[in-house]
């Protein structure tokens, strides 16, 4: 029985707008362990939430959809099924915290409902049991007087408060699979590290695997045991995070890590950043898509899109310059 929990393979995900089709995730493929972490990072615009809502079937309503690959989970094609079946594995199996609680939470229903609808769904619970279940669950996340809290709602607790709530729907049901799509950016830096803190010590005592999707690679650092670099709707590296940080390959990672901002910068010293932009998703550049902007570029790199493939200590790289040269068609 293999060991991963989730098997992305070939995914491609676009959204059709009057302009033309945009290729959000653009044939991507990974793997997660069961009681893993793995990281998906990159500047925004890169498909790493699309991916995640990808997984889910979270695209009603809206011009995007899934048009090729396999979403295996516990080895299941989540493709195949239809939302009744969807719904069945959503917050059950697999949750997902939201990067902005106060968008993402009812603000109609108090933050206790919120919890106990979730358990009355998926674990059968009556209202009574839902409520006491809910109050516990606020109480795990570390929400002091969670009697009185259940009774609240969004709108009247700080922003920390309402991602712990966040966390406590999304764990409710012990799901075999987490996602957590840039779980702090709206909160400051010491409630960064409670919130993370938090979903580390969850996830061990659960058992449960997780995707961290984040721009921060200080968050990758912190959290993961493999990494999947995303740019323009492709992942170009993939490997454990021990090595992203003491050898990356791709350029792209490189210029990454190199903006991190050091407590060694000198006081008047400049910020590094990477050169450019982001290219348009209607207007995509032939050849590698980091090319325009990558200081080791060669003719190569402009005129064919090299492939992923695997490298010297086990990762794989999309580059002709760090790879073994291989273009796709």
């Amino acid at each position: 029985m293999s060991e991963h929990i989730l098997e992305v393979k070939n995914l491609r995900t676009s959204f059709f707008t009057a302009e033309g089709e945009v290729k959000a995730v653009n044939d991507i493929s990974f793997a997660i362990e069961k009681g893993k972490t793995l990281g998906i990072v990159g500047e925004s615009g890169s498909g790493k939430s699309i991916t995640s809502l990808s997984i889910l079937g979270l695209f009603a309503g809206t011009t995007g959809k899934v048009i090729g690959g396999e979403i295996l989970f516990q080895g299941e094609n989540l493709l195949e099924k239809t939302q009744h079946q969807m719904m069945k594995i959503r917050g059950k199996h697999i949750s997902m915290i939201f990067q902005e609680p106060m968008t993402s939470l009812n603000p109609t229903m108090n933050c206790g409902e919120q919890i106990a609808e979730t358990l009355r769904t998926h674990q059968g619970l009556n209202r009574a049991q839902a409520k006491e279940k809910a109050v516990e669950m606020l109480r795990l996340v570390g929400i002091p007087e969670p009697e009185k809290r259940a009774g609240l709602y969004p709108f009247e607790l700080s922003g920390g408060m309402r991602q712990r709530v966040m966390i406590a729907i999304a764990l409710s049901c012990n799901p075999d699979l987490l996602i957590a799509d840039e779980p702090t950016t709206a909160l400051d830096v010491t409630i960064q590290a409670q919130i993370l803190e938090l979903i580390k010590k969850l996830q061990q005592e659960l058992g449960t695997s997780l995707i961290m999707i984040t721009h921060d690679m200080g968050v990758i650092a912190e959290m993961c045991d493999y990494v999947a670099v995303m740019y323009c709707g492709k992942i170009v590296e993939y490997t454990d995070v021990k090595t992203l940080f003491t050898a990356p390959k791709h350029p792209y990672t490189v210029a990454l890590l190199n903006s991190i901002p050091s407590h060694e910068i000198d006081i008047e010293g400049d910020l590094q950043t990477i050169s450019g932009t982001v290219p348009s998703p209607y207007d995509l550049p032939p050849g590698c898509l980091f090319a325009p902007r990558c200081p080791e570029a060669r003719d190569a790199c402009h005129q064919s899109l090299p492939e992923l493939t695997k490298v010297e200590g086990g990762g794989q790289v999309r580059c002709f310059v760090h790879g073994n040269g291989k273009g796709e068609a």
